[in-house]
This record gives structure tokens, C-alpha cells and sequence, in this order.
């Protein structure tokens, strides 16, 4: 047995009906394929992610291209080679100011808009049948030899519950607020001498400078480009008006620090949905920040080699002068940071909190890159070429846009005439290539049937019913050969 194994569990629904784009606000024309994941691995995730999927809280989808009105390609940044340009100095030099002088800049956000609304990516419900199967399975005890698909493989039964249940459970948890009367407001930082806040923001100075393998300005240096490091840690001077620190807590499981934030956070969402996506103010509830934003299927891991932090699900936090101001949320993976959502408060709207965000979310990914040299990528999500507003992604330079046919990464420049002269492009500018994990063998993906991992091949035999076989050669082709067999696809 192997008792230390993990898998991923989805539930795959398909995805024939359009629904609204967010971006052009057509009615019916976004169209993508969707799934549920009840739990999922770093490296499931990863593998995904890399040929299209992305994850929304548990569900997880990828658009169809060819038929979606806006299509959305994967962009990802590679972060060690990453220089600022001119506009996002521009937007450190304000962010620098605002600390420094306390000058805030007047007038709406000059930056980019954020991603478009992601609650209406589709279904997002799994059947109560899967919860019931998964929660009576116990998927960290599968036998070794699951992988290479042996006809009938039983699954333990004696089971607490899965991670289809750690939502409800973290509601259950309690938020440690101090008694009447003692102790300190958890969600503000203790009060401290201005002496060590001093000593602090100079150790954060050399911390950033350390990790970028920068060394301090000189005279003789004068002519060399301020790294991205630089031009962050200009904003910790001694003097400082205002005091800004980011913190990284893990979001699942939830961690103390992410629990006695809570409430904070999610009035800070609750704010920045009704003044820039123009929610009612009933709409952005807690159990749709929860279900969205602090939900997930990723699983906490750590590796020898990984980073110290370990990887899966993460908020990280602005903190300004002992309050929320907004929270980036992002994935840790084995090669990248992926950029899940950032939401702010409206009144620092116009410190390009977004562009502000992704720059410190690269200064982190090199951060990691220096524990873990393979995580050296920076993922922004989805690059709309066809939607002008959303075409600022593509300034993060280096950057690659993945082939929708090869799953390959192109670099950027060579794909804007493609994506000038058509909505739809295949990138990749080899015609004798192909997508190397296309699915070869539809009755080796691996089905999750009756509280029982199996080979499609023996699934099939057992099933009553018409063949389903259609649906699940849909889902092996989207998720590749590799994952199909690694993965756990639910029938009832």
C-alpha cells in the first residue's frame, strides 16, 4: 500500500452551452470544457495548466478556442530574465512615493483592468453521487500499482473526509480573536518602537537585494539598470510615512494567520466587487469569496528541492499601516507562481494595485527560483489579444503564449501578427508538429467507478448503459495521455 500516494479526483462536465463572456459581454458566446476536482496535486495541476486549464476555486476549466468569442491563450512570464519597462517603473516610482511622502495619487487606476468576472465560467456544481464516492474512498491508500492500470483495483473504505469536504470543515474552524478587554486586535500587527521598524525595513532592503543576487549601489555602478528588486525596496526607506508589508499564508488547508485575517479580507473583496465589477451589494457573499478564492483543490505539498514555503494555495497580502489593503492569490507550483486573482480596496485604486501586484508577484517567483531553480515562471493567466484592455499582460517581457494545438511555448513577439490578423491562431509556426501527449489509448485513462479505481478498458465492461466512451475520449484528448492515466475521472 501507499499510504503516502495522493491523486486527483475530477469530475468532468463537459461543455457544450455558451454562457456570458466577461470581456465582450456577449451573452452566449464564451464556451470552454469544465471539471470539478474533489483534490488534485501540484503536479497534476501544473501539468494542466500547461496545456490550457485553469482553475476558478475547485472547478476547473479550459476555453475552446476555436469557438469562444474572446479566445484566451496561457501567457507566462519567465521571471529570472524579467526587466521592468517604462510604464511599470512608472508605477513602482508612484507606489515608492505614496510610502515615502504619503502622497497618494489622485484620480482612478491609469493601469490595467484585472480579469474579468470568473463566477461565470460555467457549472461549477459536482453530482452529490461523486461527493458521496469520494468521501467513502480513501485516496491516499491506493494500491502502488494503480498507475499502470491492473484490471480491478479496490479502494479502501474506511475513510474521514476527503478534501470535498474541507470547505465546510473550514467554516468550523474557530478565529482566534483576543478575549474582552486583552491581548491585541489579531488582524493589526502589534504596535512596535519606531526603532525596530527601522531595523526591520532595513532588513527587508538587504533581504530583497540578497535573494536577487544584487549588490548594494555604488558610484561606480551608477550606469547599471536598477533591477526590479531595486526599485521595490526604494519604497522601505527609515522614514518612511506609511508602512507596507506582504504576507504569504497559506489559504489550504487555512492556516491560523489566514483564519484571524479572514474577516478583513473578505470585506476588502466585498468592496472592490461592488465599486469596479459593479456588484449589487448583496452578490459578493462570504460563501462566494470562500467558494471562489479560498477554496481549492490543491493539496499542501513540500519537496526536498521545492521551496521553503512549500507549495499549493496562498494569499498574499498587502498590509498597509496595519490594515488589508488588497490580496494577490496565487498558486505555488513545481515551475511556477501562477496568478489566481488580485482584489484591493477601492480608495488606493489609483496605485495600480494590479500592475503594482504582478511586479511583486515576479520579485516572489525569483525569490523561490533561488531555493527552487526549476520554479522559474511566472503565470498571468489568460492573454486576450482580441480585447485591447486586456492586452497588457503581454508587457511582462519575456514572455510565451501557449500553441492551442502543440502545447508549446511560443515567445509573444512572434505571435501578435498571428493574433492581428486572426481571433483564432495556432502558434506554433512548425506545421509538421503535434501535440506530443495526445491521447493514444482511451482504455487506459483511469476511472474512479463504484468506490473503484479501474482502467477505462475494464470500466467499460462492467457499465450498463449507452457507451459513454465519447465523453470520456473528449476529456483524455483535453487533459493528455499523461494525466489520464494519473488521474482519477469519476463515473457514476
Amino acid at each position: 500500500m501507499a499510504g503516502d500516494k495522493s491523486y486527483t479526483i475530477v469530475e468532468y462536465f463537459g461543455g457544450d452551452d455558451g454562457y456570458r463572456c466577461g470581456y465582450c459581454k456577449n451573452e452566449k458566446g464564451n464556451f470552454s470544457n469544465g471539471m470539478w476536482s474533489h483534490a488534485m496535486t501540484v503536479q497534476d495541476y501544473q501539468d494542466l495548466i500547461d496545456r490550457g486549464w485553469r482553475r476558478s476555486g475547485k472547478y476547473v476549466y479550459k476555453p475552446t478556442l476555436k469557438k469562444t468569442c474572446c479566445p484566451q491563450y496561457t501567457i507566462r512570464c519567465h521571471a529570472p530574465k524579467f526587466q521592468p519597462s517604462k510604464s511599470h517603473k512608472k508605477v513602482l516610482k508612484k507606489m515608492s512615493r505614496f510610502i515615502s511622502q504619503g502622497e497618494l495619487p489622485i484620480g482612478q487606476e491609469d493601469g490595467e483592468p484585472m480579469d474579468s468576472v470568473w463566477s461565470e465560467a460555467g457549472p461549477r456544481e459536482p453530482t452529490k453521487a461523486c461527493q458521496s464516492d469520494v468521501t467513502s474512498a480513501d485516496i491516499t491508500d491506493i494500491h502502488q500499482e494503480v498507475p499502470k492500470c491492473p484490471p480491478v483495483v479496490e479502494v479502501q473504505e474506511e475513510l474521514g473526509h476527503s478534501s470535498a469536504s474541507s470547505s465546510e470543515s473550514s467554516r468550523k474552524d474557530p478565529v482566534y480573536l483576543p478575549k474582552p478587554g486583552k491581548g491585541a486586535d489579531p488582524n493589526r500587527p502589534p504596535c512596535r518602537k519606531a526603532k525596530d521598524l527601522r531595523k526591520e525595513r532595513r532588513l527587508q532592503k538587504d533581504q530583497i537585494r540578497q535573494h536577487a543576487d544584487v549588490p548594494k549601489p555604488n558610484p561606480t555602478q551608477s550606469n547599471q539598470p536598477k533591477s526590479l528588486e531595486d526599485f521595490i525596496s526604494e519604497s522601505l526607506g527609515d522614514n518612511a510615512s506609511h508602512q507596507l508589508e506582504v504576507r504569504l499564508v497559506r489559504s489550504n488547508p487555512p492556516s491560523p494567520q489566514f483564519k484571524a485575517s479572514f474577516d478583513a479580507s473578505y470585506q476588502v473583496y466585498k468592496l472592490y466587487q461592488m465599486a469596479i465589477h459593479k456588484d449589487p451589494p448583496h452578490k459578493p457573499s462570504e460563501s462566494q469569496f470562500r467558494r471562489f478564492l479560498c477554496d481549492s483543490p490543491l493539496e499542501a505539498e513540500s519537496s526536498p528541492d521545492g521551496p521553503e514555503v512549500g507549495y499549493g494555495s496562498f494569499h498574499q497580502q498587502y498590509w498597509l499601516d496595519g490594515r488589508i489593503v488588497a490580496v494577490g492569490v496565487i498558486d505555488i507550483l513545481p515551475t511556477c507562481v501562477s496568478s489566481v486573482y488580485l482584489y484591493y480596496h477601492p480608495d488606493f485604486a489609483s496605485l495600480s494595485l494590479g500592475s503594482y501586484s504582478a511586479l511583486r508577484e515576479i520579485a516572489f517567483t525569483r525569490q523561490l527560483q533561488k531555493q527552487s531553480p526549476k520554479l522559474s515562471y511566472y503565470y498571468l493567466g489568460f492573454y486576450i489579444h482580441s480585447c485591447p484592455k486586456m492586452r497588457y499582460k503581454g508587457q511582462y517581457r519575456p514572455a510565451d503564449l501557449l500553441c492551442p494545438e502543440t502545447y508549446a511555448w511560443v515567445p509573444i513577439e512572434r505571435c501578435v501578427t498571428r493574433l492581428d490578423n486572426s481571433r483564432y491562431a495556432r502558434l506554433n509556426q512548425d506545421a509538421d508538429a503535434g501535440d506530443a501527449l495526445a491521447l493514444k489509448d482511451v482504455g487506459r485513462v483511469l476511472v474512479l467507478y463504484r468506490r473503484t479505481v479501474m482502467p477505462y478498458a475494464a470500466y467499460s465492461r462492467k457499465r450498463k448503459g449507452p457507451s459513454d466512451e465519447a465523453t470520456v475520449q473528449q476529456y483524455a484528448g483535453l487533459v493528455g495521455q499523461d494525466c489520464a492515466e494519473r488521474i482519477l475521472l469519476f463515473r457514476s
